[in-house]
Parts: C-alpha cells; sequence; structure tokens
C-alpha cells in the first residue's frame, strides 16, 4: 500500500467516523428532548390577565410576551421566564402568569405561554 491510498484510506475511516459521532449526539439531543416535550401539555386551569402597563399605553406598545413557565405537579407555577417580547411588557405578563394555575400533573414541568398585549384592552 502506498502513501496516498493510506492517507485515503485513513480519510474514509475519519469521515465514517465522524458520522457515526455525529448520528451519535443527534440520537442523544432527540432523547433528552422527547421525555421533556411530554410533560408540557398543560391545560391551563385559570387565567389571570396581565395589567397594560401604563406607559406602554402611551407608548402604543403592543404584542405578543412569550414565557416559559414551570410548573409543579400540583399545578402552582414556580417560576417564569422571558423568551420573547418587548422587554416594556414582559414583568406585566410575568405577573400575570405567576398566578395562573395549571391542570395537575405527574411532575413538575417547563410550559410555553404566550400573552398578548393588545392596546383597547
Amino acid at each position: 500500500m502506498d502513501r496516498v491510498q493510506f492517507h485515503d484510506k485513513l480519510d474514509s475511516k475519519r469521515t465514517l467516523g465522524s458520522g457515526i459521532l455525529q448520528a451519535v449526539a443527534m440520537a442523544a439531543i432527540v432523547t433528552l428532548t422527547v421525555p421533556a416535550l411530554a410533560g408540557d401539555a398543560r391545560a391551563v386551569k385559570s387565567r389571570v390577565p396581565p395589567v397594560y402597563p401604563e406607559i406602554a399605553k402611551r407608548m402604543r406598545i403592543s404584542g405578543e410576551v412569550r414565557l416559559e413557565a414551570t410548573v409543579d405537579a400540583k399545578g402552582k407555577v414556580k417560576d417564569v421566564k422571558p423568551v420573547s417580547g418587548n422587554h416594556i411588557l414582559e414583568l406585566a405578563a410575568e405577573d400575570a402568569v405567576r398566578q395562573w394555575r395549571f391542570v395537575p400533573g405527574d411532575s413538575d414541568s417547563v410550559v410555553p405561554v404566550a400573552v398578548d398585549f393588545t392596546l383597547g384592552q
């Protein structure tokens, strides 16, 4: 086997090994993600509407604020984290969602929540 053939063979093994490693990494990510998504489908039992911030009304700011609510097994919101939306509206959305109650579940879960702010509310 000459030097060129040796390097070609080595390169093909590296490429194959890299592909296998990528496939294993993707499988691990999917495996870790799927159980988390299964618990995320928690229905809202009671909602508290947000208080529209006066400054946002004056500035005519509206839109959707997306949050992640950590909900315990009993349905009570333990934590809320903003994901996207106008920063002026975030605090009002967080305050409202902290008062929401969800249907009880088997364990804690992270639930995606969207709070809509429309002028004229």
